[in-house]
């Protein structure tokens, strides 16, 4: 089931907000940027960048997830390890809304998400 209108408008706020502190300077996107996307009921951030070995290739990778629970009416966080799956973020698992979970992953205390 997808995220609700309203949901969705404070998931856009909260993410543009984000990139606007966040993404790299204009003349250095081609090489290293930011991204999110909705999709069902989660977001993603992406980083985005050309691949290592293949530098006219652009990649997304995926640095961080939260999943709206709507029985528990919080968001689950994710961090993608090394093994390219998702796992909980167990130092703090759920959060009650979207702007929590922007501030766990700019914060980045355990270094989980940006390594």
């Amino acid at each position: 089931m997808a995220i609700e209108t309203l949901h969705t408008l404070e998931i856009i706020e909260a993410m543009e907000n984000f990139l606007v502190r966040k993404r790299p300077e204009e003349e250095f996107r081609s090489q290293i940027d930011l991204s999110y996307v909705i999709e069902k009921q989660s977001v993603i951030i992406h980083e985005i960048r050309p691949r290592w070995d293949r530098p006219e290739e652009i990649v997304e990778i995926p640095v961080a997830k939260a999943t709206y629970v709507m029985s528990k009416k919080m968001w689950k966080v994710f961090w993608k390890q090394g093994d390219l799956r998702w796992h909980a973020y167990t130092p703090e698992p759920l959060v009650p809304n979207i702007r929590d979970f922007v501030a766990l992953v700019e914060q980045d205390e355990y270094y989980c998400f940006w390594g």
